[in-house]
Formats: C-alpha cells, structure tokens, sequence
C-alpha cells in the first residue's frame, strides 16, 4: 500500500514503524507541518503495561525509548504544608522530543520518508494520491473539521486554565502534585522528571483564579514569572520555561476532552488525538495513541478488505478508549473540583487523589503500599473515636456517631420496597426481612418507605404509620432487632404523591390498579404519566392536614422504638413534587423559586423534628439530579437543598436521584450517584449517605475513604445475601465483625476456608 501518514507524532510515526514492519513493500510518507524538534509539551508518561506492548510490537524502538526512560514508583502530594508520600505507583517518563527523535531514527532505519515543515491543506486532495491516508494531526485535527459531517466529533472544552511548562528543578524520586493556596484562589501543578537534568511542570487552576490573576493579559515571560513566584518553595530558585515559542499570548489553554463517533471516511482514518482524548492527569495520550498505532496495524494486516479493518478497528479499541477516557474524565473533573476537597486532612486529601480516577480500588492502593494505607486507616479510626490501641480495620467498620446513635460501622441496608404489608400493617414477612439483614452485620437497617395515611401509600402493598395495629407490628420488629442485633433501625417515612394507588412492584411499575384506585394529591395537577390519574393540587387545608399525619407517624415511631426517621423527599412522591420543578408548577408562595418549592418540605420536617427526640437523629432523602436538565433539580441546586435541609436540624443527607420525570435520562454505572454524596458533603459541609450501584467491598472502602461520604447504601446486594456484612468482612480478613451466638459454627469454617483461599492465593503469586 502507498500511505500517508498526516502528522508526525507519536501516533504517526509509531504507525508508520508498525505498518513497515508487517510488510516491507508499504511505501509509507510521514508528513509534519512543523520542525523534527518542535513539540508542545516536555514529558510523556508511559506505563509497564505500554513498554511491554511496545517491546512485543518492535523490540529495537522499544529498547531505544528505555533507555532514556525516568523511573519513579512514587507519588508526592504537598497540600497546605504537609508533603505526604506513597509508594507503587509504577510510572516512566521520557522527553517529548526525545520520544519524537527516537521514533523519527527508527522510521528512518526502516526507509520511512519523512517529510518535515509541509502544510497539508487537504486531506481529502491527499486520499487521491494515496490508498490509505492516517490523520494523526492532533488536538486540533484539520482532516476531523474537514469531515466534521463523516467523523461527529464531539468536542468537550473542560473547565480549567493550564499551561505546561518545563524546569530543571528536580522531583527525580517521586511524580509530585503541588497545591498552592495564593491572593487570587488555588492554583496547582503536576511535576514530574522525564531525564536527568528537566521536568515537566502543569500549572493548573480554575477559570476564576485565571482571570483573577490575569493571566488572559499577560505575555508569556509575565505569565512564567508569575507562575515562578507562586511555586518559588518548590522551585529551588529554578526556572520555569516554554517551548511553546509559536503560540502568542501566556500559553494557557483549556483541555478539550475530543470523542468521535465514526473514525473513519472512505480511505481516511482518525487516530491519537484527533480521534480521542484523554487527560494529561492520567498520562494516557500518548499511550493511547501507541496503541492504537499497532491494533490498527493489526487489523490492516489481518484483514484484506480496508473497511473491515476500520470497522474492526472501531468497535474493538472504542472499547478500550473509552476506558481510558471514562477514568481520564473521572480524573480531570476531581481536579477541576479540587477547591471543594482542599480543605479535607492531609491523609483524606491524598487519598483522594490516589483514587480520583476509579482505576486505583482501596484493595488496589494496598497493594501498592500497604503500610501508607494502614497508616490512612488507621487515621480514619482515630477520627471515628476508635482508640489507637486496637488493632486496625477497614473504613467500613468504623463507628459512626449521630446525636445519641452510635452506629457500629457504617454499611446501612437501603430502604427496599417488599410490597407485602396487609392493609397497610407489616407482617411476618417484614419480621424476617429486617431481623436477617440486622443479623446479617449491617449497622443500620432502613425499612421501606412506610406511609403516614391510607391514601398516601404507594400501592395496596406498601406499609403504613398510621394506626395502632401498625405501631405495635413495627414495635415487634423494631424490639426484635435491638433485642437480637447490635443494628439500629431507622423508618423511612413518605406519602405517595401522584405515584400512588399503583400495582405491586412485580406486576406493572407506577402503573395505576385496574380497579379501586384512592384519589391523589401531588404539589400541583400533574400526572406521573399519561396513564396516571391527575392529582389534586394540594390547597391549604390538605397541606396541614398531611403535615400533621406526618408528625402522629413520627410520634408512633418514637413510640414504636425506632433510632432515626428520615423524611423522603425524593423520586417523585409527595414532598419531593414541591421540590422538583417538573412536577411544581404552582404560582403562589409554594412554586417557583427554590426557596419557595422548599417552604412546604421543610414545613413537614419541622414539624417532625419537633415531634421527634431530641436524642435521636433525623434524615432527609433527596433527589439531587432529576436528569432532566436544566429543566428540574442539578447537582448544583441539590447542594443549596441540602444545605437548607442542614439548617433546619437535619443530621443526614441520604442522597439519591432520579425518579422524578418519566422523561428522566440517568446516566447509569458504578457507584453512579456517589459524586452527588460528594459533592453535597463536601460544598454544604454536611453529613451524606451514598447509594446507587455499590456492591463491592472495596467501593464502600474507597468511598468513605475519600470523604464522598458518611455512610453507604447497599440495596440489591442486601437482597441477594442477608448477610452481606459478614461475608464482606471474612472475604476481607477481619476478624473482629461479631456474629450471632447460634452462627459461630458456620463463622468459624467460613473464617477456614477463607484463610485457606488467601494461602493458596499468596502461594500462586510467589
């Protein structure tokens, strides 16, 4: 094949170099508009994992790049004084323009012509003359804008100002993050060497402190020196320096996170930056760019038809990209939220980072260095109040402290709808459910969302508050518990709103009964869906009225023995209908405004509070993201909620979403609702639950860890296996998690086998 190679980068070149390799017949053109040593940038950062791709592509290049490889294991975080350090992170840098030299050497071994300082104007008059033209033309790829309709380009410009820079200070033992608190805001920067005598050195921070600083009006010598005087403690008297000599102004720019939907076009294709990006905080660029070089080699040489190469080529690395991406985006957004977490501890704070990008697991950070980790842990038990004389434990089984509630640890059965009640009354089924989770380890234990009146439950299913027959069934359950377990029990309470007089959750969901359906009443007259009848919009009297079944099913609880309540203000019922805008739409003093859609709620909670001991803590569950837009309730609003909810007495907030709109479109994944948690415990300074897709140990451990929240929430898994607690703890190695009396046997042989596993395990890997 006669190829064209647009762009002699990284990607362009190792493409070249792989392609010549698979056949010595291609006749392969580089084409550069710029000088072989011109590059924007100093340093690249690879991984163990790229070096060996590299080394089992082409041997002789992969030799060349480590011998000039830098090689740090560890990372430094200096935050407010403090210079915290972990070990066995595994990273390699390499100049850019050293990388680029090496890699031009090679090509030229391999008879590749490269061509330098030529300007492609087209590469659509380019596709002519040659069978396969690769646009590796980069961030701002003119061959992706000249096919914008082909490629779709999606072009996310981020948040954060940063501008990279080299020095010759050295930060040769460790990969070094440098958090700066200065006169105009937070400014950062990520350090690292590439050879003996130079480092790369971003400088970062949010667009605020950017043009605080003033940084958009100042030349590139101003906005250096500038940068020199805020790091001057780091720098050692060291400059700092640009080789971004062709760009005018500072240099700063903002990172365009670039996705496209198709990557090729008839004998055209994207690869490296001009097909995706990823955050330089990851270091995963050029190492995207790498490999995406030798697959497409791959699949060209595999293939003998050039469009299912394409095809093969953008279904199987897409796959791989946007992991990379995913964990990049993770990462990018951490830093450009950073003031939020700014003011945790030292430990807390670096623990954060660590994991910002959901790649490094708490499992995972033990692995790479145990005795940090423990020292971490061991911080986070002194600060739940554990003495230092015992013996050191996972996050999850801290103690947590709510008025006079002290929790054991801090895993808590999400509220689950059983659709089993009798005339609104809990029955033996409910005696089971709860007492087995509460024997199961869990610390605290929610019930479904019970409700305060015959006509506010959701379905004929659902249990109520509202009566003596119910008190006393609750009481026995509640009696049970604390009798049996060392769990507290907490009542969630609600009313339905216009989601109510509904089927049974396993017959249609939200769909109304096909026969003796209860009037509803909701903020305003607006249907759950076509199919749902319309509510009442709630006048005066009802809203006093449901206000004080609200409170006689708080006095009940308080009666019935129960250790918290939570007031559900989320997905959709009652309370949260004068919350959400999608559902509010009243014109009096109840609608519109934030302030006004939350008079009523607080109302209820008021009143509950009032109602409830002072001893014991109250909740609140919001949704915190209707997914509807700037239509209903963000993030950013469900902060301002929260924080309302905090002023009133509120101890918790149990952070979920959704569920408000059938026009909703959640973005579903792991752990996919916690950054609302973090975000609210960390802008509204308060205590949060999170919820939503946990189920694995190590997320509840990395969660807490890094201060996203307070407790977690564990719904399915509580479903799949009662005893989810005890078994995360035996999988784990602790020891401590106490076990019913009767169960000891079966603790003692699971305690056996686990060991026996984890021997066999340690055996294998030596």
């Amino acid at each position: 094949m006669k190829i064209a190679c647009l762009g002699g980068g990284p990607a362009g070149l190792y493409f070249a170099i792989s392609m010549k390799l698979r056949n010595p017949e291609h006749e392969i053109t580089v084409l550069e508009r710029n000088k072989p040593d011109d590059t924007f940038g100093w340093g690249v950062v690879l991984s163990d994992e790229t070096l060996g791709n590299l080394a089992v592509n082409d041997i002789r290049s992969a030799e060349m790049i480590r011998e000039h490889f830098a090689y740090w294991d560890d990372i430094a975080v200096i935050h407010e004084g403090h210079r915290t350090v972990s070990t066995g992170h595994g990273f390699c840098g390499i100049g850019r323009k050293r990388l680029l030299i090496l890699l031009q050497e090679r090509c030229r071994e391999l008879d590749i012509d490269l061509q330098f300082e030529v300007n492609v104007d087209s590469a659509a008059a380019l596709a002519k003359d040659y069978d396969l033209v690769v646009a590796s033309d980069g961030l701002n790829s003119r061959t992706r804008m000249e096919f914008e309709d082909a490629f779709k380009p999606d072009v996310d410009l981020r948040k954060c100002q940063f501008t990279w820079l080299g020095t010759h200070q050295k930060f040769d033992d460790a990969f070094t993050f440098i958090f700066e608190r200065t006169q105009h805001g937070w400014v950062w920067a990520h350090a690292y060497q590439f050879d003996p005598d130079t480092a790369t050195f971003i400088v970062e921070c949010s667009q605020d402190t950017y043009d605080k600083w003033g940084f958009e009006q100042m030349s590139k010598e101003e906005s250096i020196a500038t940068c020199e005087q805020i790091f001057a403690a780091h720098l050692d008297g060291h400059k700092l320096m640009t080789n971004a000599h062709h760009v005018r102004g500072s240099a700063w720019i903002k990172f365009p996170r670039v996705l496209c939907e198709t990557w090729h076009h008839e004998n055209i294709v994207l690869m490296g930056d001009a097909a995706a990006t990823a955050h330089f905080s990851i270091g995963s660029g050029t190492k995207l760019a790498l490999e995406s070089a030798i697959a497409l080699a791959d699949y060209l040489t595999d293939e003998d038809d050039m469009e299912r190469a394409f095809r093969k080529y953008e279904d199987e690395r897409r796959v791989e990209v946007l992991k990379l991406q995913s964990a990049a985006r993770n990462s990018l957004e951490w830093f450009e939220e950073v003031e939020r977490y700014l003011d945790l501890d030292p430990v807390q704070f670096n623990y954060s980072l660590l994991t910002r990008s959901q790649r490094i697991s708490h499992e995972n950070l033990r692995a790479r260095d145990a005795e940090w980790l423990k020292s971490a842990e061991k911080w986070f038990q002194s600060q739940a109040g554990v003495s230092d004389n015992e013996g050191v434990r996972h996050p999850m089984f801290a103690p947590y402290k709510m008025r006079d509630m002290t929790l054991k640890n801090r895993i808590v059965v999400s509220p689950m709808a059983q659709y089993k009640a009798v005339d609104g009354n809990p029955t033996d089924w409910h005696l089971i459910h709860y007492g087995e989770r509460a024997k199961g380890g869990a610390g605290l234990v929610y019930t479904e969302m019970t409700c305060v009146s015959p006509e506010g439950r959701i379905t004929p299913g659902c249990p109520g508050m509202y009566s003596d027959a119910q008190e006393a069934a609750w009481a026995r359950i509640v009696d049970f518990i604390h009798g049996e377990t060392g769990a507290k029990v907490c009542l969630q309470l609600g009313h339905s709103g216009a989601k109510g007089s509904t089927q049974l959750g396993w017959e249609e969901m939200d769909a109304p009964l096909p026969e003796g359906n209860w009037p509803l009443l909701s903020a305003s007259a607006v249907p759950w869906s076509d199919r749902n009848q319309m509510p009442k919009a709630m006048d005066r009297a009802d809203m006093d009225r449901v206000k004080a079944q609200f409170v006689e099913a708080t006095e009940r609880a308080a009666r019935a023995g129960f250790d918290m309540i939570e007031l559900h203000a989320a997905h959709g019922y009652l309370v949260s209908s004068f919350i959400t805008p999608v559902q509010n739409t009243r014109d009096d003093d109840y609608g519109g405004s934030l302030e006004n859609r939350l008079r009523y709620p607080l109302e209820v909670f008021d009143a509950m509070r009032a109602a409830w001991p002072a001893d014991r803590p109250m909740s609140v569950r919001i949704s915190a993201n209707d997914w509807v837009g700037d239509l209903g309730v963000t993030p950013e609003e469900a902060v301002s909620i929260a924080a309302a909810f905090k002023d009133h007495g509120v101890d918790i907030c149990d952070v979920s979403a959704g569920q408000t709109s059938t026009k909703a479109k959640p973005v579903y994944g792991r752990m996919f609702q916690t950054p609302f948690s973090d975000r609210i415990r960390n802008e509204a300074q308060m205590a949060t639950m999170a919820v939503g897709n946990i189920f694995e140990p190590d997320h509840v451990n990395s969660i807490l860890m890094a201060g996203r929240a307070d407790l977690v929430c564990l719904a399915r898994p509580h479903l799949a296996d009662p005893y989810w607690l005890l078994h995360a703890a035996t999988s784990l190695g602790d020891r401590q998690e106490h076990w019913p009396a009767p169960y000891l046997p079966g603790r003692d042989q699971a305690w056996r086998l686990a060991d026996k596993d984890a021997a066999t395990t340690e055996t294998e890997q030596v």
